[in-house]
């Protein structure tokens, strides 16, 4: 796993180097949430709002609230609404109720046309009316019923007993007279109020007062989650996912990506790097057929994590980095003999450079170019070569692959004498005045040495 932390500047890359395969995939996640669009048909919601007066405890408004929504409630309402083909047992997961600020019931109702949601809204509050009202006794027992009105027409015959006593006692303004009818006005006031505490307190006062606060509004939209939000959330999901997915593998990659890295892996010395001018879009596979056709379409026959390639110098200071390479190679060999420059089967990069490596490798050791699989590594035993040189690209290969092509240098005897590395830069126009000779002044050679970095 890469331990380098991903940056903005990597999500800006892959999103240069993907946005044709992004593209694609947000229109399929977008085509993929219209298709489940057709799948639920439109839905369309409205409420209608019951009042409640008196004093209400919270328990209790969440308690009508919950009658509301019952299937005593919504089976009446589905009866009366008498749809084809629509049960109450369906209708009971269109309703519900909550209970809002203000002792109110607010009754949603959610059906496939606006004018359905409408008049299932507005039945299911009247079918609540109805049940509240009935459960609070307005067509319970009659001698139930009855008790309170008795008791009120014994109030009212107290009363006016307690009027003509007032009446009949002294009257004159006596002491005795003031305070008889003193007396029996207070008795009278506390009869008064304790009728109006009564009917305060009774829940059937209350409820019979339930009264629905207008018709539910006709909507004039769809619920959530219509079309336009479905397809835009299966564009952003597919975005989202492709583009996690590609830092996710760029997290996990395993490839080697430094020098010291890669000599470690291959038990070798670093004899230095070279540079290979790149194309455009580095690290682009070869091939041909339909399937090559596509990935080119798509952006993804190249690796979208390769850095940028820096601007190198001229021709001239291209050489000069393999000259040095050479040199340093002559110096590690005790003498003079031939050498196998090891090349990793499908990089190219490496493959350019092992060319010209051999190309100016002149004056020795004397260097024969072969390919090995990383799969299955095998190389030709030792007979006249006597030694390997691998040449390979950064961030191409993993540490187990590079211990397989060392394993298999060993099988055929033959010494890791050092390790190249190649990257691909962006090559200048070369000089009008041609490639300088072999036998460069030095003043060619610092120019070259400036324009292609150090070795």
């Amino acid at each position: 796993m890469s331990d380098d932390t991903i940056r903005l500047v990597t999500v800006g890359r892959m999103l240069r180097r993907r946005w044709r395969l992004l593209t694609v995939l947000t229109v399929v996640g977008a085509l993929v949430g219209y298709g489940t669009s057709m799948l639920f048909p439109p839905r369309y919601t409205t409420s209608a709002s019951v009042l409640l007066p008196g004093q209400w405890e919270e328990r209790e408004l969440l308690t009508q609230a919950e009658i509301a929504a019952s299937s005593a409630v919504v089976d009446r309402a589905a009866a009366t609404l008498g749809w084809k083909g629509v049960s109450g047992g369906e209708l009971r997961h269109r309703v519900s109720a909550k209970a809002a600020d203000g002792n109110i019931i607010k009754i949603s109702g959610t059906a496939d046309t606006p004018e359905r949601a409408q008049r299932l809204a507005d039945q299911v509050a009247q079918q609540f009316l109805t049940f509240a009202a009935r459960i609070a006794g307005d067509n319970s027992d009659p001698d139930a019923a009855t008790g309170p009105e008795a008791l009120r027409q014994k109030v009212e015959q107290t009363n006016r007993r307690i009027t003509e006593l007032a009446n009949a006692a002294d009257p004159g303004q006596t002491v005795e007279g003031v305070q008889a009818r003193t007396e029996l006005e207070k008795l009278r006031t506390a009869l008064q109020e304790a009728m109006k505490k009564l009917d305060q307190a009774n829940p059937a006062t209350n409820k019979a007062g339930m009264v629905v606060m207008g018709p539910a509004a006709r909507p004039t939209g769809e619920a959530p989650p219509t079309r336009t939000q479905l397809v835009v959330a299966g564009a952003l999901l597919f975005f989202l996912l492709t583009v996690v997915g590609h830092l996710a593998a760029a997290r996990m990659n395993r490839r080697l990506r430094t020098e010291p890295e890669i000599a470690a892996a291959l038990g070798s010395a670093l004899l230095g790097t070279v540079d290979v001018p790149g194309e455009r879009h580095p690290g682009r596979a070869q091939g041909g057929g339909a399937r090559a056709w596509i990935r080119r379409l798509l952006g993804v026959d190249s690796r979208w994590d390769l850095p940028t390639p820096r601007t190198s110098g001229d021709e001239a200071g291209r050489r000069i980095r393999y000259r040095r390479v050479c040199e340093r190679l002559r110096d590690q060999l005790p003498a003079p003999r031939r050498l196998l420059v090891v090349v990793p089967d499908g990089d190219e990069i490496a493959h350019r450079a092992a060319e010209q490596l051999v190309a100016e490798a002149k004056s020795g050791p004397l260097l024969r170019l072969v390919g090995v699989s990383v799969s299955q590594p095998m190389l030709p035993d030792r007979d006249t070569e006597s030694g390997a040189l691998v040449v390979l690209s950064a961030g191409s290969w993993t540490a187990e692959e590079l211990a397989g092509i060392a394993e298999a240098c060993a099988d055929a005897r033959h010494e890791v004498v050092g390790t190249v590395v190649a990257g691909t830069v962006r090559a200048r126009p070369t000089r009008s005045a041609g490639h300088p000779p072999d036998s460069a002044t030095p003043a060619l050679a610092v120019r070259g040495h400036a324009g292609g970095g150090s070795v």
